[in-house]
């Protein structure tokens, strides 16, 4: 994947493809510490031990329309190679929380990419789907929240 943007994508669309009814996406620029942190929690199935184990190889996927699974292995693989670290939180019936550091001025820094098309991308294939979207800068917060959008509408 040629951005970190595609990358989420691809993590959110996994939250979708188990059931999840909320996606969280949390971006943080600090240039400060010199930190990207992409993180990703929905309220899905959830993952049981083993199977959060097995989720970093290539060659394993849940999904019956292909032999590999190479998402997740990439991103953390992206991870790894600025500097910075990769951690999948989850727990069967309690959804999953990906979350994935970089050293933010690392040579070898995926760009973060057009996350604006990301969330159209999601919002147009489920419009039911309950989706936060927050990006900090050193500067200002962006947010995004399809249930405050609800709200200010009634």
């Amino acid at each position: 994947m040629e951005d970190l943007a595609l990358h989420v994508l691809d993590i959110a669309e996994n939250s979708l493809a188990s059931s999840a009814q909320r996606v969280e996406i949390l971006i943080v620029e600090d240039t400060t510490e010199d930190l990207l942190v992409i993180e990703i929690r929905d309220d899905g199935a959830g993952m049981d031990p083993e199977t959060r184990e097995r989720v970093l190889d290539p060659f394993f996927t849940t999904k019956r329309t292909r032999q590999v699974g190479l998402g997740i292995p990439l991103l953390a693989q992206a991870a790894r190679e600025s500097e910075g670290q990769f951690e999948i939180v989850s727990e069967p019936g309690k959804g999953t929380t990906v979350r994935a550091t970089f050293r933010h001025s690392h040579p070898d820094r995926k760009p973060l990419g057009d996350m604006l098309e990301t969330i159209r991308t999601l919002m147009a294939g489920r419009p039911e789907l309950q989706l936060r979207y927050e990006h900090r800068t050193d500067d200002a917060v962006y947010r995004f929240d399809t249930l405050d959008t609800e709200r200010d509408e009634g």
